[in-house]
């Protein structure tokens, strides 16, 4: 399959509501849980979906859509790590220095900090990626605090 990736802006809304559905992605979360914590949950998911499009109205895009054709398939967050305040407090997530890194903590496709699936007992939840395949395409660990959870950074160069 031949896919193309564009910024989530608010052009794209309605692809990116299409791909999230009535339920907004994983539990209603629309992608607001690493901008606000676990009290997205707390919220009426309609007041999650609007700040995601104020999100995607106000630019930056709050990350990348992949279309099959005219169809979005898939959602990938992409923000500077500074715009995430929930990640920046995790426990096991956290910054790992003070470089201006972009993060990929999320991903949902209709059918990251990633989960690495070689450790035993690791976490079910592998909306952020698998660990491998951040690997294979040149991401490296630059901090492990917890065993299924590396952070990987991938060094671009200079613009």
């Amino acid at each position: 399959m031949d896919f193309t990736v564009k910024p989530a802006t608010s052009a794209l809304w309605p692809a990116l509501e299409d791909l999230f559905g009535r339920p907004g992605a994983s539990n209603g979360c629309w992608c607001m849980y690493w901008r606000i914590g676990p009290r997205y949950r707390d919220r009426p998911r309609a007041d999650n979906k609007e700040d995601l499009r104020q999100l995607a109205a106000a630019g930056p895009p709050p990350g990348l859509l992949a279309f099959d054709h005219d169809r979005a398939v898939g959602w990938c967050e992409l923000a500077p790590r500074a715009e995430l305040a929930w990640l920046a407090r995790t426990r096991y997530l956290g910054p790992v220095d003070d470089l201006p890194v972009w993060s990929v903590p999320c991903f949902y496709v209709r059918e990251a900090y990633p989960v690495d699936t070689t450790v035993p007992s690791h976490t079910g939840n592998l909306f952020p990626g698998i660990a491998a395949a951040f690997a294979r395409h040149g991401f490296e660990v630059v901090a492990r605090r917890k065993a299924d959870r590396p952070v990987m950074r991938k060094f671009l160069g200079p613009a």
